[in-house]
C-alpha cells in the first residue's frame, strides 16, 4: 500500500520543469520572429544601396553645381530671359522636396522669356546632403554667395514655396538693394510670439533610417502615387525622376536639421517685415478645408507696411505650382511689369 501510494505521485522534478517549457518556446519564437526581422532588413539594405549606386552611376545629373561656403548648391537655369527680358526670377523650394529642379518645372515652362533659376540648397536635389546648422542667416549667405558666383543680373526676383518664406523674408531685409520684388508660393509666415525656444538638441534621424534600410524604395516602388505631384503638369521622365530623387534625399542630415530648426528659424523673425518700398505678390492655396481666411489674413498682416502687394488665392493643395502654373505665370507678369 504504501509503495503503491508513493508510485501515484508524480516526480518532483517533472512537476517543477513541466510548466517551464511554454515560457521558453515562447522567448524561443520571438527571437527567431526578431532575427528573421533582422535579416529581411539587412537583405533589404544592401538591395537599396546596390540599386541606388547603379541608379547614380547610369543617371546623368541636371543643372551646374557651384561652391559656396560650407558646401556645394546645384542650380538649374532656364537661360530664356534676355537683358532686354524681365527681372530674373530666383526660385527656392518647400521642405524636403527631393528635386527642387524638377518640381519647379510647370512654373519654368510657363514663365518663359524669363531668366528663371532653382537654386536648389544644401539637402536637396542635386546639392551636398550634409551642411552645418540651417539657420535663416546661413542660408541666405550661402544664397547670396551663389548668385554673386554665377553673376546674375541685379535685382532679381525672389519667388519661393512654403518654408522658403522664411529665407526670402530674411533675404530681403539683409540685400534689399539686391531684390526687386518677391513671390511666396503659399509660403510659411512666422508666427507672433514671446516664448523663448531652445536649440534643437541631437536625435535619432528616423528619415534617414527609413531611406537606408530601403522601406521609403519600397512605398515609392509599391504606391507611387502617395509621392507623386498632383495634375498632369509633368512628363512620365520627370516623374520617374523625382520618384528616384525621393529615394535617394529623403531623410537626409541636412533637410533633418532645417526641419528641427523650424521654431528656431520662426523665432528669429518676429517682427520682421519687408521693407516698406519692396513689392510682394502672395499666393495663398485655397484648400477648401477652412484654413484659406486664416492664411489670408497672416499674409495681409505681414504685408499691411508694404507699399504695393497683392495676395492671391488659387484653388489648390499647397504645392501650387504643381496644378496652377498657369496661373501664377500670368499673375507674375502682370504683377512685374511696369503697368502693374
Amino acid at each position: 500500500m504504501r509503495e503503491s501510494s508513493r508510485r501515484s505521485f508524480p516526480p518532483v522534478e517533472a512537476a517543477v520543469s513541466g510548466p517551464r517549457k511554454k515560457p521558453m518556446r515562447w522567448l524561443r519564437r520571438v527571437g527567431i520572429a526578431a532575427l528573421v526581422v533582422l535579416g529581411l532588413i539587412l537583405v533589404s539594405t544592401v538591395v537599396n544601396v546596390v540599386l541606388e549606386s547603379r541608379e547614380k552611376a547610369t543617371t546623368a545629373a541636371y543643372g551646374e553645381r557651384v561652391e559656396v561656403t560650407g558646401g556645394a548648391l546645384n542650380v538649374v537655369r532656364s537661360g530664356n530671359g534676355g537683358m532686354n527680358e524681365g527681372p530674373p526670377i530666383v526660385l527656392l523650394s518647400g521642405l524636403g522636396t527631393p528635386a527642387p529642379g524638377l518640381d519647379f518645372a510647370p512654373l519654368i515652362r510657363e514663365l518663359n522669356g524669363f531668366d528663371v533659376m532653382v537654386v536648389e540648397g544644401l539637402g536637396y536635389g542635386y546639392s551636398d546632403m550634409e551642411a552645418s546648422a540651417r539657420t535663416n542667416e546661413r542660408i541666405s549667405n550661402e544664397l547670396h554667395e551663389v548668385l554673386a558666383k554665377l553673376e546674375v543680373r541685379r535685382p532679381y526676383v525672389l519667388a519661393g514655396h512654403s518654408i522658403a518664406g522664411f529665407y526670402m523674408l530674411d533675404y530681403a531685409n539683409r540685400y534689399r538693394s539686391e531684390v526687386s520684388a518677391v513671390v511666396g508660393i503659399d509660403a510659411t509666415i512666422p508666427k507672433p510670439g514671446d516664448e523663448t525656444v531652445e536649440e534643437p538638441q541631437p536625435d535619432i534621424n528616423w528619415g534617414k533610417v527609413l531611406a537606408i534600410t530601403g522601406l521609403v524604395r519600397a512605398v515609392v516602388t509599391v504606391a507611387p502615387g502617395l509621392v507623386d505631384p498632383d495634375g498632369n503638369a509633368y512628363s512620365p521622365e520627370e516623374l520617374k525622376r523625382m520618384r528616384t530623387m525621393m529615394m535617394w534625399n529623403f531623410g537626409n542630415s541636412a533637410v533633418a536639421d532645417e526641419s528641427a530648426r523650424i521654431a528656431n528659424n520662426a523665432a528669429a523673425l518676429r517682427g520682421v517685415t519687408y521693407p516698406d518700398d519692396l513689392p510682394v505678390l502672395a499666393f495663398v492655396a485655397d484648400e477648401k478645408n477652412g484654413g484659406t481666411a486664416a492664411k489670408t489674413s497672416a499674409a495681409q498682416t505681414l504685408l499691411e507696411n508694404v507699399k504695393r502687394h497683392q495676395v492671391v488665392a488659387l484653388d489648390g493643395g499647397h504645392y501650387l505650382h504643381w496644378t496652377q502654373s498657369k496661373r501664377m505665370a500670368e499673375e507674375i507678369r502682370l504683377f512685374l511689369s511696369p503697368a502693374g
